[in-house]
C-alpha cells in the first residue's frame, strides 16, 4: 500500500511467471476479489540495473542478469552497473537510461 506502507501478502499462484519482474521499490497494481488479491499488473516498462553479463562485440547481443534475477538479451555495447528500461511484457531491452 504506497499511503501506509504496509505490505501485502500475495499467493505465489497469483504472481506466476510475474515473479522474476518485481523489483525492489517496484509499484505494482493489485486487482482484489472479496478482500483477496486475484491478479498483480506489473508496469509494462521498467528501468532495471545491469548485475551480470559478459563481453560481446558491438553489433551482437548477450544475456545480462537484472537487479530483479530477470535475463534478457541486451546489446553487446552495454555493461556491468548501467540502467536500462525494458518491456516486461516481452521480456525486452528498450533503451539505455541515466
Amino acid at each position: 500500500d504506497s499511503e501506509t506502507f504496509e505490505e501485502v501478502v500475495v499467493d505465489s499462484k497469483v504472481v506466476d511467471d510475474k515473479e522474476k519482474w518485481i523489483d525492489e521499490g517496484m509499484e505494482l497494481s493489485l486487482v482484489y476479489f472479496n478482500d483477496e488479491v486475484i491478479e498483480v499488473n506489473l508496469p509494462s516498462n521498467y528501468v532495471y540495473k545491469i548485475i551480470e553479463t559478459t563481453q560481446a562485440k558491438k553489433g551482437t547481443t548477450k544475456p545480462a542478469t537484472l537487479s530483479c534475477g530477470a535475463v534478457i538479451n541486451v546489446p553487446g555495447y552495454l555493461e556491468e552497473g548501467e540502467m536500462i528500461k525494458v518491456d516486461t511484457d516481452k521480456a525486452e531491452f528498450l533503451e539505455r537510461t541515466k
